[in-house]
């Protein structure tokens, strides 16, 4: 399994990296988890554009989900022709909620392009079995356990606050991709979580490697790796950067 990071930053945009989007790729098979404002663009560095076979999206909040209008836009309108609909896993309303998003009539809105599903606790995406559970935001949110037929793991914890969902969702996996939006004594209940929260919660799950994400730009992130270190978590800590790639 190779993971790319394509874009880290939190609530919107920094100056070095897209809101989050993650690149999860095995066996010529490409999946994207969240797809936030700005990192269209980006991936267009890593990967070919109309190679995504699937997208996953874990909540419906811009920062996660708006370049899906788009992706939309290059699907539908290529000069040699639209390319077929791909599965878009996500929440319930998604459908709708784009086609707002993008000014579009509701029927069809984008469903020529994209084959929206809804996420069930579990599904498959070629060769990703992927587990899905509810985790404690202000909007329906969801993490990400994936593992791949190969038996590379990792985990996404999606937007949350304070929540022991991610114990069971990163238990044992290689890779633990978890936000950290906070500094200590800053952060808002349910809603986010501070760095030592994401150390923490990697150590109980045993996590491989812990690597911090949703990094808010208006945080200084080297105290936010300072802060993660304080935990008694063993593993190797990492901020996640744009263009980051990590083979499980």
């Amino acid at each position: 399994m190779r993971v790319t990071v394509i874009g880290c930053s939190g609530s919107f945009p920094g100056p070095d990296s897209p809101a989050s989007c993650y690149l999860i790729e095995e066996d010529g098979y490409s999946l994207l988890l969240d797809f936030g404002n700005g990192a269209l663009g980006t991936l267009q560095r890593h990967h070919d554009l109309y190679d995504i076979d699937a997208i996953a999206i874990s909540h419906l909040h811009a920062d996660h989900c708006m370049d899906l209008c788009g992706y939309y836009v290059a699907r539908k309108y290529c000069p040699h022709g639209g390319k077929p609909r791909i599965p878009v896993f996500g929440p319930e309303h998604a459908a709708t909620r784009m086609a707002e998003a993008y000014d579009l009539d509701l029927d069809p809105g984008m469903t020529d392009t994209f084959d929206f599903t809804p996420l069930t606790r579990k599904f498959e995406a070629g060769p990703f079995e992927v587990v899905c559970e509810p985790v404690n935001h202000v909007i329906e949110s969801y993490g990400f356990r994936i593992t791949s037929a190969r038996g590379g793991s990792l985990a996404y914890s999606g937007d949350t606050g304070l929540t022991d969902t991610l114990v069971g969702l990163a238990e044992g996996v290689d890779l633990f991709l978890c936000e950290a939006s906070f500094l200590e004594g800053d952060n808002p209940p349910n809603l986010h979580l501070t760095a030592k929260e994401a150390a923490d919660y990697a150590e109980r799950a045993q996590a491989g490697r812990l690597v911090l994400t949703h990094l808010v730009p208006w945080n200084d992130e080297e105290k936010s790796l300072v802060e993660a270190k304080t935990s008694t978590y063993g593993g190797p800590i990492d901020l996640a950067r744009s263009g980051t790639v990590y083979e499980l």
